[in-house]
């Protein structure tokens, strides 16, 4: 059944379109920066100036552009549409009539929201190291900390915050899937999910809720940046990842259940 979904995936358009967006970012801001440099390699924002003298910052600024928006955006699109897409069709029924567990049919549609996220966010990569060597070359990377790290360490330390950041939006996915199983409208399922992310993000920017930024996604979200320390702060991205499993687990458990319970029409 997963790969079942996976290919289904590959035979939509929102797919590609989704590939050329994301993968334009970084190749975008490159673009601008090769178009309007610092008047001297001094002069600009120091992390600006990194970016133009190492090609592997494009990949990490990449990163951090996707992870406020267009990744809860991308995410909310796949999951919001995994259930609630099947149902306004009129196969949700056909999928639960063959020999295939209401469960079993969660975790597949989760596996292969996930996976495409994996691979779109494995493909903003390449295109940011494809066009960042292009344009500026590879050389060891410079940390936060003031140190540097050779390219074969950078490059790990790139693929980790990737992982940190398919990770903070595991939870994001398993709360779009849990909103998919109540509604028939994808589309309502999807922006409920980008909502919820903004919501999150709104509560995190209010002081006096200081008590709810813990457990929020949204406040580990960047925590992958303790990465480009030397040595690797690790407490900030265990807590991250601690929150994000919760979610997962909690709102695909409730999604099984919602899903379970539900008499299924359409």
């Amino acid at each position: 059944m997963f790969r079942v979904e996976l290919g289904k995936a590959a035979r939509r358009w929102r797919t590609w379109a989704l590939a050329l967006v994301l993968g334009a970012i970084p190749a975008l801001f490159v673009l601008a920066l090769v178009l309007s440099p610092p008047a001297s390699g001094d002069d600009g924002p120091p992390f600006m100036v990194q970016t133009l003298r190492n090609g592997l910052f494009a990949p990490l600024v990449a990163l951090v552009l996707l992870q406020p928006f267009f990744l809860p955006l991308t995410a909310g699109l796949l999951s919001g549409d995994a259930i609630a897409g099947e149902s306004s069709a009129g196969t949700l029924r056909y999928l639960l009539v063959r020999p295939v567990g209401r469960t079993r049919l969660i975790l597949a549609k989760y596996a292969s929201v996930m996976a495409l996220l994996g691979l779109l966010l494995a493909w903003v990569l390449v295109v940011g190291l494809v066009v960042g060597t292009i344009a500026f070359d590879l050389r060891p990377l410079a940390t936060l900390s003031g140190t540097t790290v050779g390219v074969g360490p950078a490059l790990a330390r790139i693929a980790g915050s990737a992982a940190y950041v398919l990770a903070g939006v595991a939870g994001l996915a398993a709360v779009g899937l849990f909103i998919s199983t109540l509604t028939e409208s994808g589309p309502g399922a999807t922006v409920a999910t980008v909502a919820f992310a903004i919501v999150s993000q709104i509560l995190g920017a209010l002081s006096s809720l200081e008590v709810l930024h813990p457990y929020l996604l949204n406040t580990h979200w960047l925590a992958f940046v303790e990465l480009l320390r030397s040595p690797v702060a690790a407490a900030p991205m265990l807590r991250g990842l601690a929150v994000f499993a919760a979610y997962t687990v909690v709102f695909l458990g409730a999604a099984c259940l919602v899903l379970g319970r539900r008499d299924v029409h359409s």
